[in-house]
C-alpha cells in the first residue's frame, strides 16, 4: 500500500512558490526562507580558490574516472590494466621526486583513508614532517595532500606555485603520450613532487585503485617502509577483475621485495591465503593485525575534546615475521565503531614495524596520534551550529560516507552502539557502480527505522555516475522483497499533495517510509519531519538523520553548512 507524505509535501509545495508564504501576523516565515536559502545554495558547488582555478582547469581538462567510472579490468595486472609505465616516465621526467623519502603504502577495499590519518598523525605527534596523499576529498582538492609537522591541508598557494613551476614538465609528458595521462595520474605526480620540495621525512600514500596498476604503484622498494592492504572486499569489481580473488591479487601488487607488510583484515581464509602467497613470493615478512596475539576492546561511549568518541583497550603480542608489542588502555577514538577501531589497530601495527626499522616513535605518539585522528565525512556529527544551518535545530545528524554492504553494516553497528533506541531516518545518494540491494539490505536491519529518503547527489562533480532517485527507490524496494520487510511503505512523489488521514498517520508513525526525491535539501528536511511526528506526542525517544551511501553526498551536505 502506498502513503503520502504530508511533510515532503509541505516542502514541496512552498518550494515551488516565488515567495514565502505570510505569518498570520503578515511577518514572513523565517525556518522557511533559510531553507529556501540553504536549498538554493545546496545547489551550487563551492568552487575552489582563485589562486588554484589554474590547477583546477588543468585537471578538469584529463580524463577523470571518478566522474566517468573506471574501465574493465583496469585495475588489474593484464593487457586491459591502466599503463603504469606512462606513469613511469611521468615521473622520471619529474626527477623521480618519490624517492627523496621513505613511503607507507596502503591499499584494500575500505579503511585505507581512516588507516593513511592514523599513521600521518602518529609520526607528526613523534614529531616528524609527513607527507599524506588520499582520495576523495569532501571540501576541495587540497585535502588529497596534507603537508608538514601540522597535518594542515596543502596551502593554495602553495600548490599554485609548484603547479606552475612543473607545468612545462606535464605539458610535455601529457603531449608524449598523447594525452592519456588521467586526472588521477597528474594530481598523483603533483603530490609526489610537493612532499619532495616539503623535505618530507616520511609520506603515507593511498592507492587509488587497487594496487596492482595504481598510478600510485611506481615505488620500488628501496623507496617504501611498508606495504598496509587493510580489507578485501567487493568493490569495484569490474575494474578488477570481476572476483573477490582478483581483488585481492590486485591489492597484493603493492607488496614489495623484503618489505613488510601489514595485513589489516580479518580476511576470508583463501583470500588471506592469496596476500600471504604473494609476500612470501617477495620474501616480504607479514605482520597482521588480525593475528591471534592482538587483542583490542571498546570500553563504551564519552566526550573527548566536546565531541563524542569511544574509550578504547588495545594490545598487541605479534609472534610472526616481525616481533611486536604494545598496549595502550583508555584510548579516545574520535572515530567511531568497530571498524575504525581495526582501522587504528592496523595503523599502530605499521608504526611498530617502522620503529622496528629504527624509526623513534614513542607510546605516547601513538596515543596521541590515535586520538586526535577525525576526518570529515566518517561517523561525522553536524554541530548544533550546522544543523542549524540545514533548517534543522536541535537535530542529531550523522554523515557517512559508506557505500558498500560492509562500510554500511559498519555504519549500523556504530549507530546501535551510539544510539541502541533511536528513531533513525536515513537520506542515501549514491553512485550508480554500487551494489545498491546489498547496501540497503544492510540499513533496512534497523530497529527503528522511521523513514529512507533516496536521492541524488553528483558524483566528483559529474553527474555521470550519478543514480537517479526513482532508480534507488526501486533496487530498495527489491532489497525489501528480498529480506521479507513487509511493512515498508512507498510514497509516492505525485500524491504528495493529498491530505493525510487518521490512518495515514498512524501508519507514519508505525511504518518504515520509502520515498524518491530528487532534492537532497528537501529529502533532508522530509526525513527531519517524519521524525518530529514520529517522536511527537510525549515520545521521549531520541531520533538520528542519518546522510550516507557516497563521500560526494556527504560532501554537498557539509558545502551547504559551512
Amino acid at each position: 500500500m502506498r502513503f503520502p507524505n504530508p511533510f515532503a509535501a509541505q516542502f514541496l509545495a512552498q518550494t515551488s512558490r516565488r515567495r514565502a508564504p505570510r505569518c498570520s501576523n503578515g511577518g514572513s516565515n523565517p525556518s522557511l526562507e533559510m531553507f529556501l536559502g540553504w536549498k538554493q545554495f545546496f545547489s551550487t558547488c563551492r568552487e575552489e580558490p582563485e589562486e588554484l582555478k589554474d590547477f583546477s582547469d588543468y585537471l578538469d581538462s584529463l580524463t577523470n574516472y571518478e566522474k566517468s567510472g573506471v574501465p574493465k579490468d583496469a585495475g588489474t595486472d593484464s593487457d586491459d590494466g591502466l599503463d603504469l609505465g606512462r606513469m613511469r616516465r611521468l615521473m622520471t621526467r619529474l626527477g623521480d621526486p618519490q624517492s627523496k623519502f621513505k613511503v607507507v603504502h596502503i591499499a584494500g577495499t575500505k579503511g585505507k583513508g581512516s588507516t593513511a590519518a592514523f599513521v600521518s598523525n602518529i609520526l607528526r605527534a613523534q614529531g616528524y614532517s609527513v607527507g599524506c596523499y588520499t582520495s576523495p576529498h569532501i571540501m576541495s582538492i587540497r585535502e588529497r595532500m596534507t603537508v608538514g609537522k601540522s597535518g594542515d591541508p596543502v596551502a593554495s598557494k602553495s600548490l599554485n606555485c609548484l603547479f606552475h613551476k612543473i607545468k612545462g614538465q606535464l605539458d610535455e609528458a601529457v603531449q608524449l603520450e598523447n594525452g592519456l595521462l588521467t586526472h588521477f595520474e597528474i594530481l598523483t605526480a603533483t603530490a609526489f613532487a610537493l612532499f619532495a620540495e616539503e623535505k618530507s621525512d616520511i609520506a603515507v600514500i593511498e592507492a587509488g585503485l587497487g594496487g596492482a596498476r595504481d598510478a600510485t604503484n611506481i615505488l620500488s622498494s628501496s623507496e617504501l617502509a611498508a606495504s598496509v592492504i587493510t580489507t578485501i572486499g567487493e568493490e569495484h569489481l569490474d575494474a578488477l577483475g570481476g572476483s573477490l580473488e582478483s581483488i585481492a591479487m590486485a591489492k597484493a601488487g603493492i607488496i614489495k621485495h623484503g618489505v613488510p607488510t601489514v595485513l589489516g583484515g580479518p580476511f576470508l581464509p583463501h583470500i588471506e591465503q592469496i596476500l600471504r602467497d604473494r609476500t612470501s613470493l617477495m620474501y616480504s615478512p607479514v605482520v597482521s593485525a588480525s593475528d591471534a596475539g592482538t587483542r583490542s576492546s571498546i570500553k563504551g561511549l564519552s566526550m573527548f575534546d566536546c565531541r563524542p568518541c569511544q574509550v578504547n583497550d588495545l594490545l598487541i603480542q605479534a609472534q610472526g615475521d616481525i616481533l611486536l608489542s604494545l598496549e595502550l588502555s583508555g584510548i579516545n577514538l574520535q572515530m567511531l565503531g568497530k571498524h575504525q577501531l581495526q582501522n587504528a589497530v592496523t595503523a599502530a601495527c605499521t608504526i611498530l614495524c617502522l620503529r622496528n626499522q629504527g624509526w623513534q616513535v614513542s607510546d605516547k605518539s601513538i596515543m596521541s596520534g590515535l586520538e586526535s585522528t577525525r576526518l570529515l565525512g566518517r561517523s561525522q556529527f553536524l554541530s548544533s551550529k550546522e544543523a542549524g544551518a540545514l533548517g534543522l535545530h536541535g537535530a542529531t545528524i550523522l554523515v557517512d560516507g559508506a557505500h558498500t554492504k560492509e562500510s554500511a553494516k559498519s555504519l549500523m553497528e556504530t549507530i546501535q552502539m551510539a544510539f541502541p533506541d533511536a528513531e533513525l531516518a536515513f537520506v542515501v545518494a549514491m553512485a550508480r557502480d554500487k551494489n545498491h540491494v546489498a547496501f540497503a539490505k544492510e540499513i533496512l536491519s534497523a530497529r527503528r527505522l522511521a523513514a529512507v529518503f533516496l536521492t541524488e547527489a553528483e558524483i566528483a562533480g559529474g553527474k555521470s555516475r550519478t543514480t537517479s532517485a526513482e532508480w534507488l527507490r526501486d533496487q530498495w524496494l527489491q532489497a525489501c522483497e528480498e529480506v521479507g520487510i513487509k511493512s515498508v511503505q512507498e510514497i509516492v512523489p505525485e500524491e504528495h499533495h493529498q491530505m493525510c488521514s487518521s490512518a495515514m498517520r498512524e501508519s507514519i508513525e508505525s511504518s518504515t517510509h520509502l520515498a524518491a526525491e530528487k532534492s537532497m535539501a528537501v529529502a533532508v528536511q522530509a526525513a527531519g519531519a517524519i521524525l518530529r511526528q514520529r517522536t511527537s506526542a510525549g515520545k521521549k525517544r531520541s531520533s538520528v538523520i542519518v546522510i550516507t551511501g557516497s563521500l560526494h553526498a556527504v560532501s554537498s551536505v557539509l558545502r551547504s553548512v559551512r
